[in-house]
């Protein structure tokens, strides 16, 4: 198994790659980004990791920035691209199709249904 130098890393994706997502092209999904990644000669800045589920199987596929920690939502091959390319390298997030961001917590970027609580276990 390769151990990849991350020292000059930037930022993470996190693809999800549980059930739902698979369903909906999880593996396409992936592969556009690495390939997005790969074309914009971003492979030192920018690292990728396939994910178990992620509990957000509604929004199937789920794609995550970290440390920008954005959350995307019925992520496609096509819009995988675009978010490296626009969001991930030029800093211009996809409104439409974001699901979370990270300020102080969690925030949900549009009307989505929070879910069920880690804390009480009720729905929210």
């Amino acid at each position: 198994m390769t151990t990849w130098n991350l020292s000059g890393t930037q930022q993470h994706v996190f693809i999800c790659n549980g059930g739902s997502c698979m369903k909906r092209g999880g593996e396409e999904v992936t592969q556009a980004i690495r390939d997005a990644i790969r074309e914009n000669e971003a492979d030192h800045l920018i690292h990728t990791t396939r994910t178990r589920c992620n509990g957000r199987c509604e929004n199937a596929c789920v794609v995550m920035i970290y440390p920008l920690g954005v959350w995307y939502k019925d992520v496609t091959p096509d819009l995988a691209q675009q978010i490296i390319t626009q969001h991930v390298r030029e800093g211009k997030p996809l409104q439409e199709n974001l699901l979370y961001t990270y300020q102080n917590g969690f925030v949900p970027a549009q009307d989505v249904s929070v879910g069920i609580s880690k804390k009480t276990g009720k729905k929210e």
